[in-house]
């Protein structure tokens, strides 16, 4: 097991206590600092006593983002190194943002929050860029997404956003739901409207959008494996066809069924690569007979029932459900786009038998 970071551990402590208030406190830092992991970005000892005041009542979220800024201002003025600098007061703005009940859904909101969290920290906070970017991903091979031509931004945020609006939730169910929450967070998070810091915003967008719906919202996902958050939006805005390479919502997907549904799927780094191949997927797994059964006919027949396996393989049903569970939660298969008209992904590869 990983060593638990220093802020997690004492944050956790705060988590284990019955008064609300601190609880709610300590889960906004907690997201809040670990969404800095996105640009590779630590926090420092300073900002961890600080949110510790804050969770325990001493000091507001005005006088702890003061507080910060002060600190930093002082270091600058003493030709102190500021390296930690940007996760501090972004992590500061992030919990306080994610704190407030207020929210807004609209694309003039995700401005807000843009600059709310970027002012004084970089150039430009809060607007829209003016020019196309590329960025380097490692899970591309230093490839880039093709993001939105500068002057489509405004129109396609727009529509983006009315559609979401005019959409109809009623009766869909939470796989459906996950897939559909996604694709907008997809959508949205490829326009790239800013210069710096869209994934970070992007994310305190939706997690405040989520928390309209009336859900209880697993955070972990964002605390712990942000970065997997901002390469499966790579992964699923990226193709390139002469290397067999082409768009995949499975891992945003997964991502959010765990943030939804509470699931504990696998959620690696390494799983995103373009290079993580399916003999390396095999490799780090061996089921037994009936599981090779099973997986060999969802990849023959992605639309199979557990009914129809049951009665294919002559396995009690009560079996297969067990079966397709078990391996779900060892992210050997994933289950896409609902139950009535849903499919599955098989993530490693096995010989047909």
């Amino acid at each position: 097991m990983p060593k638990t970071s220093k802020w997690k551990s004492a944050l956790n402590e705060y988590i284990k206590q019955s008064d609300p208030g601190r609880i709610e406190k300590a889960n906004a830092w907690k997201v809040a600092i670990g969404l800095q992991d996105v640009d590779g970005l630590k926090t420092s000892e300073y900002l961890l006593d600080t949110a510790k005041d804050n969770i325990e009542g001493k000091i507001d979220f005005d006088s702890a983002n003061a507080r910060i800024s002060r600190y930093y201002k002082e270091k600058e003025e003493r030709n102190e190194q500021t390296e930690e600098k940007e996760a501090d007061i972004v992590s500061a703005r992030i919990a306080q943002l994610l704190s407030s009940k207020t929210f807004t859904f609209s694309p003039a909101s995700l401005q807000k929050i843009h600059e709310h969290l970027f002012k004084g920290v970089i150039d430009k906070a809060g607007k829209i860029r003016t020019y196309n970017i590329t960025k380097k991903e490692w899970v591309l091979n230093d490839d880039t997404v093709i993001y939105s031509d500068y002057r489509d931004i405004i129109p396609t945020l727009n529509y983006d956003f009315d559609q979401e609006k005019a959409f109809n939730y009623n009766d869909l169910d939470k796989q459906d739901f996950i897939k559909h929450i996604s694709d907008f967070t997809s959508g949205i998070w490829q326009i790239h409207p800013f210069p710096e810091g869209n994934t970070r915003t992007t994310a305190v967008f939706i997690i405040k959008y989520l928390k309209t719906f009336g859900i209880d919202i697993n955070n972990r996902p964002f605390e712990d494996n942000s970065w997997y958050f901002m390469n499966a939006l790579v992964r699923a805005n990226y193709s390139n066809f002469e290397k067999g390479i082409y768009e995949t919502t499975e891992y945003r997907e997964k991502f959010f069924s765990n943030i939804i549904l509470g699931s504990k799927i696998e959620l690696k780094n390494r799983h995103l690569h373009i290079d993580y191949s399916q003999s390396a997927k095999l490799a780090l797994w061996s089921g037994t007979l009936d599981e090779n059964r099973v997986i060999s006919l969802i990849k023959n027949n992605p639309k199979i029932t557990l009914q129809e396996i049951s009665d294919t393989i002559d396995l009690s049903l009560r079996t297969v459900k067990r079966i397709s569970s078990k391996l779900q939660s060892e992210n050997i298969l994933t289950r896409i786009n609902g139950k009535r008209y849903g499919e599955w992904l098989v993530n490693v590869s096995v010989k047909d038998i």
